[in-house]
């Protein structure tokens, strides 16, 4: 995909943060746009927010894939295709060093993984009868390396970055575009949970402006801010003897 404009992007997590900003983003380059969520009064109310007036809203519960395979359903019904699907949804919660109850575990790793599994389970045979899509997966940097006080949200990140790539191998002869989103830190209700200084932290319209350069563009992975992302993949290659020794006095300034 070279240019967003009259194309029909479905956005999953759209109802704030960057989701949101994307939605408008794409929007105000002349994309069409399904918006998703569970919320649907935030749905309705971005929706009127958009440049355009094809917009439509679809509230449904990522997690769960029969309303996920309703919800591509109901789109096709309003739109003539889906050209692309941009998977935004996430459970956080903040990296406090604290005890999770396995029900808020279940729920991030419902949302952050099994969502996109959902989501592909819906869209790939749309893509693979029109020969063409893009499918995009939103990870995060924090999916390079196990963080301290991470879990369980590193390691859904973690996951969803090995499920792109392999979607990248398995697609590339099917026409199939295949996109992985890895942020650094962005100023989101989500981030707004957090209790640490995050270094490098960029507003969520800014964040949209380098996804939308990045559907753009011939990239696997897109990735920002550039001065922060390049730092944690140093990181990511690091050998574990020394990535821990780092680790740990990172985790001692928490």
């Amino acid at each position: 995909m070279q240019d967003v404009k009259g194309k029909y992007i479905w956005i999953i997590g759209a109802s704030s943060g960057i989701g949101a900003s994307l939605a408008k983003e794409l929007a105000n380059h002349g994309a069409i746009i399904a918006l998703s969520a569970r919320r649907e009064a935030l749905l309705m109310q971005l929706k009127d927010e958009l440049t355009g007036s094809s917009h439509i809203t679809i509230p449904f519960d990522i997690s769960d894939c029969s309303q996920t395979l309703k919800a591509k359903e109901e789109i096709l019904k309003n739109l003539p295709h889906i050209d692309s699907a941009i998977f935004m949804a996430a459970s956080y919660t903040e990296h406090d060093g604290g005890h999770k109850p396995i029900d808020v575990i279940k729920t991030m790793i419902d949302v952050n993984l099994i969502g996109a599994f959902n989501m592909l389970e819906a869209i790939t045979p749309v893509f693979e009868q029109r020969q063409t899509g893009q499918i995009v997966l939103c990870a995060s940097v924090a999916g390079y390396r196990g963080l301290p006080s991470g879990q369980p949200y590193c390691a859904t990140k973690a996951a969803l970055i090995s499920l792109a790539e392999s979607l990248k191998i398995d697609n590339e002869a099917k026409n199939i575009d295949v996109k992985l989103i890895c942020p650094g830190f962005v100023k989101t209700p989500l981030t707004d949970k957090n209790k640490f200084t995050m270094p490098m932290i960029i507003s969520s319209e800014k964040a949209a402006q380098y996804i939308h350069k990045g559907l753009c563009s011939n990239k696997f992975e897109i990735h920002f801010p550039m001065k922060f992302t390049l730092m944690m993949k140093i990181l990511k290659t690091m050998p574990s003897r020394l990535y821990f020794l780092i680790a740990r006095r990172l985790k001692s300034k928490l």
